[in-house]
C-alpha cells in the first residue's frame, strides 16, 4: 500500500492545527486508501510541548494513520542514528547533525528532517503544512490540499493532463512524473511586510526589490513586487481549478506543498538558520529542471500567530527576512545557473543531478560580498526611514553587520557540505527499515 508523510514542524502553540492536521490525514486515507503517516516534529519549549501532546492523545483513532510526534530529543536520537549508519567520519558527522538540527529556527532543517523520517518510514512523498494556517471551507466542509496532491503526485505527466484543467507542459515532458503539487494561501501576507507597504511604498519596492535577480524590465520587477508574498490575495475556494506545469516558486507556499521523494531523497534544502525563504530551493530547482508539477487552488488560509505581533517576536522576524534578502546574493546566483541549465540538470532516468547542483553552490561561495554589504546598507537605511519600531532592526543588523555577511556565505557552504552527504544519509534513512525506525521514533 502506497505510504505518504503529512508533516507538520512546530515551534510554537498549535493545538488547533494538529486537530486540524489530524483530520486532514484521516480523510487522505479514508477517500484515497493510502497509509498516511501524521509527522509533527516539535522544536517547542517544554509547556507548549505538553500542550500538544494532549493534542496528540485526543486525535480519534483512524484506519490507515500513525501519528508520530517526536521533540527534539527523539529527532536528535534519530539523526544520531542516521548520520553513524551513512558513513560520514565523526567530526562531519556531528557538524551534519548541527546542520539538521541547529539550536535556532531553521525553515530548510525542520522539512530536512521530515524528507529523512518519511525515508525511514517508507513514505513515497512529503506533504508539509505550517503551524500558522488554517484550512478553507466549501458547504461546510474543510478544503483540503491532500486532495490534489495525493491524486496527481508521482503520476505520469500525459496521464494527468487528462484530468487537469489546462496543462502548460514544455515539450518532451509527458513521460516524466508529477514532481510537485501545491497551491499557496489566501488571508494575512506570508512575511510581516504589510505594514512596511502601508508607511512607505517606495521603501516597500525597494526592500523586496532586494529579494528578485537581476535583469528584469523595470514594469517586470514593479509586477513582481507587488506580486512577492501576497499569494492567492483574499479569494474564497468555489471549485477545483488545477494547471499541470513546472510551477513557479511564487504560486505556492511552503503551507501547501507535497513532493515526490525522487525529488528530497536527492537534493536537501538549504540548513539556514534564521532565514525566512530557504526552504523554497527545491521549488525553484523543480521548476527549472521543467519537471511537471500540480498547481491547484485549495489555498490554505494564512494567519500570524499572537507572538509575532509582540516586539521580541517583531525583531526575530524582520532579523529573518533581512537575511534572506542577503542569502539573496548567493541564492539568484545559483538560480540563474540552474534556469540556464533547464532540463541538463537532469540525468537519463529524468532525475536532478545532485552533483550539478551542489557545484553551483560550491561555485557560489566565492562571490565578491560587496554586493552583499551594499544589500545589508540598503536595509539599514530603508528600516531607518520607516521609523518607529523598525530603526530598533536597524541597530541590530549594523551591531551584527560582520558576523551576518560571515553568516550569509557560510550558509551555502553549509549547504554545499549537507548535499554532498545528503543520499548517503537518505540512503541510511531508507536502509534502517521501517519496523526499526518506527520503534525508535514512534510514540
Amino acid at each position: 500500500m502506497r505510504r505518504v508523510c503529512l508533516t507538520l514542524p512546530t515551534h510554537r502553540a498549535c493545538s488547533g492545527t494538529i486537530a486540524a492536521v489530524g483530520e486532514e490525514a484521516a480523510y487522505g486515507a479514508r477517500e484515497f486508501g493510502v497509509e498516511v503517516h501524521l509527522l509533527i516534529l516539535d522544536s517547542s519549549p517544554g509547556p507548549v510541548l505538553a500542550e500538544h501532546r494532549e493534542a496528540v492523545a485526543a486525535l480519534p483513532a483512524s484506519p490507515g494513520v500513525t501519528v508520530h510526534h517526536l521533540d527534539e530529543d527523539e529527532q536528535r536520537a534519530f539523526l544520531s542514528e542516521v548520520t553513524e549508519r551513512s558513513g560520514a567520519p565523526s567530526a562531519v558527522a556531528d557538524r551534519l547533525l548541527d546542520l539538521m538540527l541547529p539550536s535556532g529556527v531553521s525553515y530548510g532543517a525542520c522539512t530536512n528532517r521530515a524528507f529523512l523520517v518519511a525515508q525511514a518510514l517508507g513514505c513515497t512523498s512529503v506533504h508539509r503544512r505550517d503551524s500558522d494556517s488554517r484550512y478553507q471551507h466549501l458547504d461546510g466542509e474543510p478544503v483540503f490540499p491532500l486532495h490534489q496532491e495525493l491524486a496527481h503526485l508521482g503520476r505520469r505527466a500525459e496521464d494527468v493532463r487528462k484530468s487537469a484543467t489546462r496543462s502548460k507542459l514544455p515539450p518532451g515532458s509527458d513521460d516524466r512524473r508529477v514532481a510537485v503539487a501545491g497551491g499557496s494561501f489566501v488571508g494575512e501576507m506570508s512575511v510581516d511586510v504589510a505594514e512596511i507597504r502601508e508607511l512607505d511604498p517606495d521603501t516597500y519596492g525597494e526592500l523586496i526589490g532586494l529579494s528578485l535577480p537581476e535583469g528584469y524590465p523595470e514594469f517586470v520587477r514593479k509586477h513582481l513586487i507587488d506580486e512577492s508574498f501576497r499569494g492567492a490575495g483574499n479569494g474564497t475556494f468555489d471549485g477545483d481549478r488545477t494547471t499541470l506545469a513546472p510551477i513557479s516558486p511564487m504560486r505556492v507556499d511552503m503551507c501547501n506543498i507535497a513532493l515526490d521523494h525522487e525529488v528530497y531523497r536527492r537534493i536537501p534544502l538549504p540548513p539556514a538558520t534564521d532565514t525566512i525563504g530557504s526552504d523554497y530551493f527545491l521549488l525553484h530547482l523543480a521548476h527549472d529542471a521543467r519537471l511537471p508539477g500540480l498547481q491547484h487552488n485549495r489555498h490554505i488560509v494564512n494567519f500570524h500567530t499572537a507572538e509575532r505581533r509582540t516586539d521580541d517576536g517583531f525583531l526575530a522576524y524582520q532579523l529573518r527576512f533581512a537575511k534572506f534578502l542577503l542569502a539573496k546574493t548567493y541564492l539568484n546566483a545559483v538560480y540563474a545557473r540552474t534556469a540556464k541549465a533547464g532540463d541538463a540538470l537532469l540525468d537519463a532516468g529524468g532525475h536532478i543531478r545532485a552533483s550539478v547542483v551542489a557545484g553551483f553552490v560550491r561555485d557560489s561561495i566565492d562571490l565578491d560580498r560587496t554586493e552583499v554589504a551594499r544589500r545589508l546598507d540598503v536595509i539599514d537605511r530603508a528600516y531607518r526611514r520607516l521609523g518607529g519600531r523598525y530603526p530598533t532592526v536597524a541597530d541590530t543588523l549594523a551591531e551584527n553587520s560582520g558576523r551576518l555577511l560571515d553568516e550569509a556565505r557560510d550558509d551555502m557552504a553549509d549547504f554545499a557540505l549537507l548535499m554532498d552527504h545528503w543520499e548517503a544519509l537518505s540512503g541510511a534513512s531508507a536502509e534502517a527499515g521501517l519496523e526499526q525506525q518506527v520503534r525508535a521514533v514512534t510514540r
